[in-house]
Formats: C-alpha cells, sequence, structure tokens
C-alpha cells in the first residue's frame, strides 16, 4: 500500500506546490437581474394550507391502480375579485404542481377505504398536467386532526361555491338564456316567413 506523505508529495511535485492554496473566487462572465417570478397566485386568499401526500386512481391501466402523484403542500385558494375557490398542490422540491382544480357543487370528499387520515373525491377538471381531465383524487395527511380540518374547510368553500353559482343563476343566468331563446326563435320565425315568400 502507498504511504499517503508520499502520495501528498508526488502530487505537490506535480501539481506545484503554489498551485494548491489558490484563490477560487471568480467574476462573474455575465450580470444577470432580479426577476420578479409570478405564482399566479398573487389575487387570491390562501383559506388552508397544508403538509399532505396525494394519489390518483390511474383508470388507463390494467386493472386500474392508485399512483403517487406527490408530497408537499396543498393549498385551498379564494380569489379576490372573482369570488372562485381552487385546490392547489405542488411538490415539495421541485414545485411542480400534481393537483390544480376548481371547486364545485357536486364535488364530495368521501372517507379512503376507512382510513380517518385520507380522503378521496372526483373533480372533472383537473389541471395538472397542463390541459383539463377528469380525476378521482387520494389525499393523505400526517394525522387524523389534519384530515379533519381539510375536510371541514372543503366543505365550506364547496358550499360557498354553491350559494355563488345559485345566487348568479336566479338573475343573470336566467336572464341571459331567456334573450337566447328569444333570439333564436324570432330567427327561426323570419327563417319560415322568407320560405314561404319564395314558394309564391
Amino acid at each position: 500500500m502507498a504511504d499517503p506523505k508520499n502520495l501528498f508529495a508526488l502530487y505537490t511535485t506535480a501539481a506545484g506546490a503554489g498551485d494548491l492554496h489558490h484563490d477560487s473566487h471568480s467574476e462573474a462572465i455575465a450580470s444577470l437581474p432580479e426577476q420578479d417570478v409570478k405564482t399566479l397566485a398573487e389575487d387570491e386568499e390562501v383559506l388552508l394550507k397544508m403538509q399532505a401526500k396525494l394519489f390518483r386512481y390511474a383508470t388507463e391501466k390494467s386493472p386500474p391502480e392508485w399512483k403517487e402523484r406527490g408530497t408537499g403542500v396543498v393549498k385551498l385558494l379564494k380569489h379576490k375579485q372573482k369570488g372562485m375557490i381552487r385546490l392547489l398542490m405542488r411538490r415539495n422540491r421541485t414545485l411542480k404542481v400534481c393537483a390544480n382544480h376548481c371547486f364545485i357543487p357536486m364535488m364530495e370528499l368521501k372517507p379512503n377505504a376507512g382510513n380517518n387520515r385520507a380522503w378521496v373525491w372526483f373533480t372533472p377538471a383537473d389541471f395538472a398536467d397542463g390541459c383539463p381531465k377528469p380525476e378521482i383524487l387520494a389525499i393523505c395527511f400526517f394525522n387524523a386532526h389534519n384530515a379533519q380540518k381539510f375536510k371541514l374547510m372543503f366543505d365550506k368553500c364547496k358550499e360557498e361555491v354553491r350559494k355563488d353559482l345559485e345566487g348568479k343563476g336566479n338573475t343573470d343566468g336566467r336572464d341571459k338564456v331567456t334573450e337566447e331563446l328569444e333570439e333564436l326563435s324570432v330567427k327561426d320565425e323570419a327563417k319560415e316567413e322568407k320560405k314561404g315568400e319564395e314558394k309564391w
């Protein structure tokens, strides 16, 4: 076995004794200005924020199976002007989005096989992969207390969205549909009159 002292002597003579104690600091080749990175959540209020693990039910597999989507922070966010509420979750290290969908009244949390730390729900349009697609998602928390806290806020958000949609549906929505139906019937009558004139 080689003597470590001899190896060090060999290295210093080959590299030169002065090279061992050089300054590693060097000036940057180009200077890059600081950039403001937008998360697209600046106009949203955080209603809930906690650590969790997310899974998706992969129906494309045969047989279908649960696949882990990532561990990270799940947030329930409400838009300050529009009032829309969405669920957003990013992975811990990469910050990649693993869940991103708006609340709708039909969404319902169900217990996952009797586990008091996990919930399952269906969303018709999750945007985590960039394009909307229906997903069955499951979320698991560190303890039952966090899971219950998530469920209470989830149900509260869902109820708020339902009330908001009902309020809009009673005024603007019905009036717009009525106007569109009236326009259609007027156009149909005009077509019938024109056909009648052509026959004569």
